[in-house]
């Protein structure tokens, strides 16, 4: 047993260096398409060498997702946000988690969440059924500090705190990203996901946010999120109020979009998860973006 196994304070400094400030998020990284497997190596090599210190699958991605891209680079962490818990069996998650870092240690965070009810037939009693697989990894030999849970409400993140590294909330403002870090504590790590639209034009932008929101708004975990930070159901018709929108996402001009991102260091955030929406397709990768965002973000970019 080394002396980070007994530290939970040296994991925690340990893995907010691994992740850096920040870090990109993308359904398009997570292709199992074996006819892209070049193409998602080669964007995932040009973002480590951009400087940006974590690499999420978005989506319900898993670890299978991660070997391919974990294999392509050298350095950068690689996460899953998030592998369902309804779709991975625990045993599995457990030995797929082992098998990847016995061949790149410490570069893969198992990113764990009980995703919507809308998306799964299984899905019931979420939070004991959470504890229940946590206890099934702990048992398998799978460290809390390298794993992370997608909690958002005060219960989930109180878990997070206890069970795994922290928490990777996503959907959420600087606001709730104050309110995390009290009820987490100093010690457990904060990661919020945040979208950028890389428009300048309100209409545009507000539009291209407003389509990628609407699936998020038919969500309970979502909706019942935001009115704990004070949204109305008001805020929910039409795609979503100016408001709702302004508040989720980041767009406009170079530094508005970096203030924006950075009221969430502010906040309290360790890392800062960042998606960009636009009009391309899910699959898309946006390389053009990734390179003006780390220019913005990246000082050694």
């Amino acid at each position: 047993m080394t002396d980070d196994d007994t530290n939970p304070t040296g994991d925690s400094a340990q893995l907010r260096a691994s992740l850096g400030r920040y870090g990109v998020w993308s359904i398009a990284l997570r292709s199992e398409d074996p006819d892209r497997r070049d193409e998602l190596a080669d964007a995932a090599a040009e973002l480590e060498e951009l400087g940006f210190g974590t690499l999420w699958l978005g989506g319900s991605s898993s670890v299978r997702n991660a070997v391919p891209i974990v294999g392509a680079t050298s350095r950068v962490t690689v996460g899953t946000s998030i592998q369902s818990i309804w779709q991975h069996e625990a045993a599995d998650a457990a030995r797929e988690f082992t098998e990847l870092d016995a061949t790149h240690p410490g570069r893969f965070l198992l990113g764990l969440g009980v995703a919507h009810a809308q998306n799964t037939e299984q899905y019931r009693r979420p939070y004991s059924s959470l504890v229940a697989y946590l206890d099934a990894l702990d048992a398998a030999g799978v460290p809390a500090h390298r794993r992370v849970l997608a909690a958002i409400g005060p219960r989930s993140l109180k878990l997070a705190a206890d069970r795994a590294a922290g928490t990777i909330p996503y959907l959420v403002t600087p606001e709730y990203t104050a309110e995390a870090r009290r009820t987490l504590g100093e010690t457990a790590l904060l990661a919020p996901e945040f979208k950028v639209v890389l428009e300048t034009d309100p209409s545009v932008a507000r539009g291209l946010a407003r389509t990628s929101l609407a699936p998020y708004l038919q969500m309970p975990n979502y909706t019942n999120n935001f009115q704990r930070l004070g949204f109305t159901e008001d805020d929910f018709t039409a795609g979503g109020s100016d408001r709702l929108i302004d508040a989720l996402y980041a767009w406009g001009g170079d530094d508005r979009v970096r203030d924006r991102l950075e009221e969430f260091h502010t906040a309290g955030a360790d890392h800062v998860a960042v998606q960009v929406v636009s009009d391309a397709s899910r699959e898309d990768l946006p390389r053009d973006a990734w390179r003006r965002l780390a220019g913005l973000l990246l000082p050694a970019a």
